[in-house]
């Protein structure tokens, strides 16, 4: 009976969040100029990315390189902005809405609480996903076949990755805790660092090899080479970063770092939650 509790106070949290959530991200516009946004933004990006890629390359966007940073690019959305959802909910909740106190009073488990918070963000994150990489298919010709891509490996990669980032955004939300509100762009931070270490845009071959073994550690490497081989199966494949490794050594390459990551975060954000009740952080208000 205790068990069962448990979890229906753990949906609880996560489902409540995660309406919450939306309600946040979605209440600062009416839903029309929300939607323009929604695909304005994705599309700027990928702008800024062929417009470089155009200038180096000169507009050659046949060549498999470019289905392969392109992407890399559409996936790696997903990094910043779960990791970032996490962290600003914390950031949201203590400094804009005053709310932290009360959430940590009430009879809900915080930590899912903070995973329902990041759900709005790979919701609205997914819809610019589709949006850029409908447009790589159809105005650049990315070769892209959706009846020979592996479903199967794109679900199961991509929620094993959610997962996985999950637990990075929770680290994140532990060290938001503990700090000043300028931790409002750490997310970002670690995002654009893991961005060059991740082989998003290029292989990690490419990497001098002092700073080189930091792609291999990093798990989003081998989500984002899995979500590429779902894709385009062979054009990633042929890739020098990991083509001696299989789909399933990928996979269960993924899966150990997810692991691994996973009790790191739920120690790191366990102590880090201690300090920060300890030393009355969950009320104290730094927006100085």
């Amino acid at each position: 009976m205790e068990n069962i509790n448990s979890i229906r106070k753990n949906y609880r949290s996560f489902s409540t969040a995660a309406w919450l959530g939306w309600k946040i991200e979605s209440n600062w516009t009416d839903p029309f100029l929300f939607a323009i946004y929604s695909i304005v933004k994705p599309l700027s990006s990928a702008g800024i990315l062929v417009i470089m890629y155009s200038i180096i390359a000169q507009s050659d966007f046949t060549s498999p390189i470019f289905a392969y940073l392109y992407l890399g690019n559409a996936f790696y959305q997903y990094v910043g902005a779960v990791m970032s959802g996490l962290a600003w909910a914390i950031i949201d909740d203590r400094e804009h809405y005053r709310t932290l106190k009360y959430i940590y009073v009430s009879p809900i488990s915080v930590p899912y609480y903070l995973l329902g918070r990041g759900v709005a963000r790979f919701i609205t994150t997914t819809f610019a996903v589709v949006v850029t990489i409908a447009f790589g298919v159809i105005f650049l010709k990315i070769p892209l076949d959706f009846g020979e891509a592996n479903w199967g490996l794109f679900i199961l990669t991509l929620l094993i990755g959610i997962v996985m980032l999950a637990t990075l955004g929770m680290m994140l939300a532990g060290i938001a805790m503990n700090i000043a509100r300028h931790s409002d762009m750490i997310g970002d931070a670690v995002a654009g660092a893991l961005f060059l270490f991740s082989g998003a845009i290029f292989p990690l071959s490419i990497l001098p090899a002092s700073i080189r073994w930091l792609g291999y550690v990093v798990p989003v490497s081998y989500w984002l080479e899995l979500m590429r081989r779902s894709m385009i199966g062979s054009v990633a494949e042929a890739f020098p970063t990991f083509s001696s490794l299989t789909n399933t050594h990928l996979l269960l390459i993924l899966v150990g770092l997810t692991l691994v990551f996973g009790i790191a975060s739920a120690v790191i954000f366990g102590k880090l939650d201690h300090r920060a009740r300890e030393r009355g952080l969950i009320d104290q208000a730094t927006n100085y």
